[in-house]
């Protein structure tokens, strides 16, 4: 059974004459412990379908299974329950929040699952250590590098061990040797088992992936695997 099986998925806006097919049709699936990368142009719909696939929006219509369960139709509350437990989210734009340490932004998704302090500050200080920051626990998203506050915003995404990893643009906005540790980091989590899908506009970044899925205009145009 796949982990992520999508049949016939729509996102229209504006109904009617002056509709924008966002995604137009799109049928995909994806195994556990694939690593995939999404690559389009801007508007051709990759951040629509990361946006469906991350459960942060509902389809038009078509159908959505996550792990063997309809997901297309459920409550906002059902949904953030699922997000909080089998994703884990690194976007372009880090999202930290710049009033806490590095520490507390990882901590964040856990106080969300209910996890005791102590727990909770054992799986952050892990995740910060795994990404070379535990000496930058202490310090705020304006104390660090931009590279640094991609590493901790990595550090929140992987802190619970989520089985799924959605990367949006993670090396948009850093300089090449930051990006490269991001990639690193991105290829670890892969071998230990997590399935890695990467949303990106740049050629070189995806064909580090197992899996190539090219998008145009909001309908899937190419699907490559490797190896």
């Amino acid at each position: 059974m796949p982990l992520i099986d999508i049949h016939d998925v729509y996102k229209i806006y504006n109904p009617g004459e002056n509709e924008v097919r966002a995604l137009d049709g799109v049928t995909l699936s994806i195994d556990h412990g694939e690593f995939v990368a999404i690559i389009g142009h801007s508007g051709s719909g990759k951040s629509t379908l990361m946006n469906m696939l991350g459960l942060l929006d509902e389809c038009t219509s078509g159908r959505y299974y996550l792990d063997g369960h309809n997901v297309s139709h459920l409550s906002d509350d059902e949904l953030s329950e699922i997000r909080n437990k089998q994703i884990g989210f690194i976007f372009q734009g880090f999202n930290l929040i710049s009033s806490l340490t590095a520490q507390a932004n990882v901590e964040l998704p856990l106080i969300y699952r209910g996890m005791k302090r102590e727990e909770r500050s054992r799986l952050a200080t892990e995740a910060l250590s795994r990404v070379g920051l535990e000496k930058r626990a202490g310090h705020r998203p304006a104390q660090l590098s931009g590279g640094q506050q991609q590493r901790a915003a990595i550090a929140r995404a992987v802190a619970a061990r989520p089985p799924i990893i959605l990367a949006d643009e993670p090396t948009g906005n850093l300089d090449s040797k930051s990006g490269e540790d991001v990639m690193r980091i991105l290829h670890e989590l892969h071998e230990e088992g997590r399935t890695v899908i990467l949303i990106t506009h740049d050629n070189e970044i995806a064909d580090e992936a197992q899996r190539v899925i090219r998008i145009h205009d909001g309908r899937i145009v190419e699907d490559i695997k490797r190896g």
